[in-house]
């Protein structure tokens, strides 16, 4: 049997999967770049993409592509006479005031001010070093890196298992009101105690899916007997191999930890995404526990390793 890959060469593979997608966002800057398209340059599902991009770049995927078009608008401001509407019209502003707002926000200056200056660096910090310059082309591959707060992940072996759960539909901040309407039907059916497990499947990235159509389930394992009722279906979560670490405090505070593991201990792992979603534990109850010290272990799934 071979050895797999050194954690140190599938980092490189992370990032040089990362960078053909920034090529091509500084190529195609005023194309429509779809997730999909993206991820598939990346060799990623859509699902990990994101955490992916914004673990090693320090910036969400719309926040880059917003970034480059603001810092090409800068030069159009120093180097040519286009109007200011004009300018604001090809960085994908409908409007004068809200390209205003957005330059202002990041260059300090509106863009008059900006153009009347002309000696301001049109450069706006980026933690990636990756940055717009005509032609399409980037300069250095290597000023990509990872953040340095990478989590400390863990590998564990997870059996399948068998789940009753309720589905939410909405922002994630809003999960409680499920799980009230589920934890009421759990309580008929005697299904709180006995060891029973609570599990969160986390199907969308709030990053990347409108708020409105986000799908989250609530769940907690029941043995075969258990059949699904009205609005409370079965599923099985899928057994394998997952990276886990533990979160500690307010659920708010989650995308954080998932970024860190999935975007920054993921590449350095030496291991590859599968495609299933994630889901979460948790050890705690929000009913008796103060937001602070809420324990919550996330778990990323893992593709099989080759031989």
């Amino acid at each position: 049997m071979t050895a797999g890959p050194s954690r140190a060469t599938t980092l490189r593979d992370y990032k040089e999967r990362l960078l053909r997608v920034l090529v091509v966002i500084q190529q195609q800057l005023d194309e429509p770049l779809r997730l999909e398209d993206l991820a598939a340059r990346a060799c990623l599902s859509p699902h990990h993409f994101h955490r992916v991009f914004t673990g090693l770049t320090g910036e969400t995927l719309m926040g880059h592509i917003r970034r480059l078009r603001l810092e090409r608008a800068a030069g159009r401001l120093k180097l040519s006479r286009w109007p200011v509407v004009q300018v604001a019209l090809e960085a994908g502003y409908e409007t004068h005031e809200a390209f205003s707002r957005a330059f202002k926000a990041g260059f300090g200056l509106s863009p008059s001010e900006y153009r009347a200056q002309r000696s301001a660096d049109g450069r706006l910090p980026a933690r990636c070093g990756i940055h717009y310059r005509d032609g399409g082309a980037l300069r250095d591959f290597k000023t990509l890196r990872c953040g340095d707060r990478a989590m400390n992940g863990i590998l564990k072996q997870v059996a399948p298992m068998r789940v009753a759960f309720m589905r939410h539909v909405g922002p994630y901040d809003q999960v409680h009101e499920t799980w009230d309407g589920f934890c009421m039907f759990l309580g008929k059916e005697g299904l709180l105690g006995g060891g029973a497990r609570f599990l969160g499947i986390c199907h969308d990235d709030p990053d990347v899916t409108p708020p409105d159509k986000i799908r989250y389930d609530a769940c907690v394992t029941v043995d075969d007997r258990f059949r699904p009722q009205g609005e409370i279906g079965v599923q099985v979560i899928p057994g394998g191999e997952y990276a886990m670490a533990t979160h500690f405090g307010p659920y708010a505070k989650l995308g954080e930890s998932y970024r860190r593991l999935v975007g920054q201990w993921l590449p350095r792992s030496g291991r590859e995404l599968a495609s299933s979603p994630c889901f979460e534990e948790y050890l705690n109850s929000p009913e008796t526990t103060a937001p602070k010290d809420l324990i919550t272990d996330i778990y990323v799934p893992l593709a099989s390793q080759r031989p």
